[in-house]
Order: structure tokens, then sequence, then C-alpha cells
């Protein structure tokens, strides 16, 4: 049986200033190299939708949502299946750590309000409220700080970009350590040399519900 394969971190030049790929290159990316679905994981933080200084929280989720809605519209009219699920990239505007946040949807960024304001602690709290996940991006990145396991659901222990030494080794014996679960992701922001990542389920993920499910049940390997 053929395995499904989903890119758990991307980011599109629409949203994340520090992407060069356009969400339609993205899915045509993606698409060439085999991958069944994606995640867009746009950076929601004071450097994206933080910038946007006199727009209104509604305006900033219009925004964040670019690139998520361009790369629906480019899967749709490529028709050759990719899908394509909503997540973020988080983080704090009183901390340099960046989280990966899956299950969430436009109306939950709608009505709680600026993410970037609250802590990892507060956000726990409401990510458990609305069924979401948390996974610290790139845990050991020099410049990233260790929090406390209980407030994190996994980590990202493989991290492919060529831009940073993400010390993926270390975060596999975190992860280990404090039985967490993992995660596999590109982190493609469209530069050159990334080592792309991912994770295999055995039976196609098409929802952020089938998405938040499998992860839970750990039902998956890792590409």
């Amino acid at each position: 049986m053929s395995k499904f394969l989903l890119e758990t971190h991307v980011h599109t030049s629409e949203v994340s200033r520090c992407a060069n790929a356009p969400a339609a290159k993205v899915v045509s990316v993606y698409e060439s190299e085999g991958y069944d679905g994606i995640i867009i994981t746009d950076h929601m933080s004071g450097g994206s939708v933080g910038l946007l200084k006199n727009a209104s929280w509604d305006e900033k989720v219009d925004y964040f949502l670019k690139g998520y809605n361009e790369a629906l519209r480019a899967a749709e009219k490529s028709g050759k299946g990719l899908t394509v699920l909503l997540g973020m990239e988080l983080c704090f505007l009183k901390s340099p750590n960046d989280y990966l946040v899956y299950g969430i949807d436009e109306d939950f960024l709608r009505k709680n309000g600026d993410l970037t304001a609250m802590n990892l602690r507060s956000f726990r709290k409401l990510a458990d409220e609305n069924g979401l996940l948390i996974f610290q991006a790139h845990p050991f990145r020099v410049d990233m700080t260790v929090v406390s396991y209980r407030l994190l659901d996994g980590v990202e222990v493989y991290n492919g970009s060529s831009s940073h030494n993400s010390n993926n080794d270390i975060a596999a014996f975190w992860a280990d350590k404090y039985g967490l679960l993992k995660s596999s992701g590109s982190d493609y922001h469209g530069l050159r040399g990334m080592k792309p990542g991912g994770i295999y389920f055995d039976s196609p993920i098409k929802t952020n519900a089938e998405l938040v499910a499998a992860l839970r049940a750990n039902n998956y390997t890792l590409k």
C-alpha cells in the first residue's frame, strides 16, 4: 500500500518575508517532488502580521491567509490532487522560539485576537480548548530556548533548512527523553540546498481533523 507523504513546514513569500517562493511555486515544487500534501506554516509573528501597524486584526488575518489561499488555488488549478492544509509557525513577541501549530482554521484565527501577544503557557490552554497541537520548531538552534516538555505535544526532530544548524540529533534525543511526538519538515523558503523532510501516513490526510488525529495517535513515520 502506498504511503501519503505530507510536508509539515513550508513558507510562502506572500506572508513570510524570509521566503522567496510564492505559493504557486511552492505547490509546483512539492508536486514535482512527489508529495501528496503540504501544510502552509507561514510566520505568525511580529515580523509578519506585526508589521501591519495600523491594520485591524481581521486585516492581519486576511494578510496571514494570503499564502495559504494562493496555494489552495494553485493546487486546484493544477488538478494533481495535492492536499493543502493551514498551519502556522507562531512566535510570541517576548520569546525567540518558534512553534508549529496544527489544527487551526480561519475562524480560530479571527476569534482569538493577536496570538503573538500571548506566551506559551497561555497559548497551551487555548490550544487544548480548541484541539490544536503544538510542536516546537527546530528547538535546538543556537538562538532557541528550552521550554518545559509539559507545554508541548511534540518537537521537530528533523529540520531541512540549509541556512541553519538545527542540531536535529539533539532534538530527537529530547523527544525520546520526554516521550514527545516527533515531526520532520523541510522548512521550505525557496532556498537552494534544502534537504526535504516530511511525514508518511498510511492513509490520506485531507483535513486538519484527520491530521491532528493521526499525529495524536503517533500513526506515522518520518521521511
